[in-house]
């Protein structure tokens, strides 16, 4: 009975040193290049913590705006002031959060970069 219960013991103390999956956030990087995103569209899991890692490999500035998606996201670490991810050239940013189920649009606010296909879908299930 006592090795029962010092087993039982050693089991719960595990539980709270070791991390669980939950608390580690999946990590998905989001390419910027001059005037397209990639992936396309950028898929992630409504309720699930996600790291998102932008990196600009073009040698100008651009930015991810993504308003209502950042908006319908709980932020844990990082920011999007005004919904968007602003990056000088060659800039890499990460930001944290947890998505809300959805369908969003995600763009490059500089002038005429949008229509030249800076453009992109994200779709939370």
């Amino acid at each position: 009975m006592r090795r029962l219960r010092v087993a039982a013991v050693a089991a719960f103390s595990l539980t709270l040193v070791a991390p669980s999956a939950a608390q580690t956030p999946a990590a998905q990087t989001i390419d910027v290049r001059s005037y397209s995103f990639a992936p396309a569209p950028i898929r992630l899991t409504a309720g699930k913590p996600v790291t998102l890692t932008f990196v600009n490999n073009s040698g100008s500035g651009h930015d991810f705006t993504a308003k209502d998606f950042f908006a319908h996201s709980a932020i844990t670490a990082g920011a999007a002031p005004g919904g968007k991810i602003e990056l000088k050239r060659h800039e890499t940013k990460k930001i944290t959060l947890v998505p809300r189920a959805g369908t969003y649009e995600a763009h490059c606010s500089h002038f005429l970069h949008a229509s030249m296909g800076m453009h992109d879908q994200i779709v939370v299930g």
